[in-house]
């Protein structure tokens, strides 16, 4: 049986004959307690997901309080951050690593929460970890202490990334003190052109609206292109609001959702599933729902798409060149300057061609195994250039799994790319795997900030997974079209 977290119960109210509302204030409505007198929503969560960098701190904080963890059956933890994706033979080789997962593994032993180790077979990045397990779910409320739990609202879900005292927070009374946010829906139309992903729309759109754009706001995804992705390119592209401003990103759930779901491990079963899919298609967005705005953006006109500087933002078609200063804005040209430094990049110069010294294929955003197979069929048409160090880290250990399954492992191998064990990696540097120097790498992964791959030096672009796999083949920044 699901746990109860799991049970959507038949008897909660229909939205079908409400007032015409977005799926965010259905979700919020729902689980709202109270209002605040400080006009904030006391808001309850429905899924708390932890790992072991932000939860240890909050276990503590709850030991000195004496206080309980409230409704442990409603949290789930993993690891990813610290863990190597070489060897994982314990105790870990560093220290502090070694020290939190005693810490995640005492804490959750204490407080009676499933814990997804590397033991379990189940371990892996908590926002792959979650979908794949059947946890997230429409009309959730999720939470989890890392920036990137919007990934979740792939399904539906409204998931917010929180702080150590909000992860606190949750584990004492299992709620939330937040504002209400704008809902802003960005419609994405048309068809995405052969070669281009997930990971380009969302850089796209990011690069539209601005790093601050989509600050107070819910960015609610739609449009023939959001239509036509699968559950995991949605969760790319929901991953990356946080990069927009947006607080959260979500999808309305459809009938891919649902299949999805159906069958895997926390998803209700048999006629539970039935009648939580009543339920779930009740919480999409009404036809006639209000927002804050609206926004238009063409697929047709997407590219294959790199970041040039040092927020995701910065950004340019495969094709395009760096701007020039005389079209950047005045405020925005202090930021332009020192973005062209770090990278030791020219203004209009060509993206394309610029040599890299790291391919990394994986991170919350694209190491799933859609992921894989994408840039495996890149992969397997030549080999990693010779001054390249390439590395491809699964998600999870299922993801690992099934790519093993059908060969993909031993695809990149054969091309010279590392195959690791599932993990962050490089996508944050809180593990062994990160930059020397002024290397350049090609990730897959979310942020370019400086320092973010664990080099103050280091510097970052970004791309999809397939972008990445022909980078590491030619040694520099290609259209990745070449190779399909």
């Amino acid at each position: 049986m699901a746990p109860e977290h799991t049970r959507c119960a038949p008897e909660r109210p229909s939205y079908s004959q409400a007032v015409s509302k977005s799926l965010f204030d259905k979700v919020w409505d729902t689980h709202s307690v109270r209002e605040l007198p400080n006009g904030q929503t006391q808001l309850f969560i429905g899924l708390h997901l932890i790992h072991e960098v932000t939860s240890p701190q909050a276990f503590a904080m709850l030991r000195e309080r004496g206080l309980e963890v409230r409704f442990p059956e409603r949290t789930f933890a993993t690891v990813d951050h610290i863990i190597p994706t070489q060897s994982q033979a314990r105790p870990l080789a560093d220290d502090l690593a070694e020290s939190m997962m005693v810490a995640l593994e005492r804490n959750t032993q204490q407080r009676g929460i499933p814990l997804f180790d590397p033991e379990s077979g189940d371990q892996g990045i908590v926002h792959v970890v979650g979908p794949e397990l059947g946890l997230t779910q429409p009309g959730m409320t999720i939470a989890c202490g890392d920036s990137h739990t919007s990934t979740h609202g792939a399904f539906g879900a409204v998931a917010f990334g929180i702080g150590t005292s909000q992860v606190r927070d949750i584990l004492a009374t299992q709620c939330l003190s937040l504002d209400r946010l704008k809902v802003r829906r960005i419609e994405v139309t048309g068809a995405l052109r052969p070669g281009v992903y997930a990971k380009d729309v969302i850089l796209s759109i990011i690069r539209r609206l601005g790093v601050k754009g989509g600050v107070g706001h819910a960015y609610e995804y739609a449009g023939d292109v959001v239509d036509a992705m699968s559950l995991e390119q949605r969760m790319t592209l929901c991953n990356m609001s946080i990069e927009g401003g947006a607080r959260v990103g979500y999808v309305n759930p459809d009938e891919k959702t649902f299949e999805y779901l159906r069958g895997r491990r926390y998803a209700p079963q048999g006629d539970a599933f039935d009648r939580a899919v009543e339920w779930w298609r009740s919480m999409a967005s009404d036809p006639d729902a209000a927002y804050a705005d609206r926004i238009t953006i063409d697929g047709n006109v997407i590219e294959p798409t790199v970041t040039w500087g040092i927020n995701p933002g910065q950004n340019i078609g495969v094709n395009e060149n760096i701007p020039l200063l005389s079209d950047v804005p005045d405020d925005e040209r202090p930021g332009f300057a020192e973005a062209l430094d770090h990278m030791q990049l020219r203004a209009g110069q060509a993206i394309v061609g610029t040599p890299i010294n790291v391919a990394f294929i994986g991170s919350c955003t694209n190491g799933r195994l859609s992921d894989l197979r994408e840039a495996a069929e890149v992969a397997k048409r030549g080999h990693v250039a010779a001054n390249v160090k390439a590395l491809v880290v699964p998600g999870s250990q299922d993801v690992a799994r099934q790519a093993e399954a059908e060969g993909l492992d031993e695809i990149f191998r054969a091309a010279g790319f590392e195959w690791r064990k599932a993990g962050c990696s490089m996508c944050l540097a809180m593990n062994p795997d990160k930059l020397k120097g002024d290397e350049l790498c090609a990730s897959s992964s979310n942020r370019n900030f400086k320092g973010r791959q664990g080099s103050p030096m280091g510097r970052t672009l970004l791309m999809s997974p397939v972008m990445v796999a022909a980078a590491a083949l030619d040694g520099k920044v290609v259209d990745a079209r070449e190779y399909l």
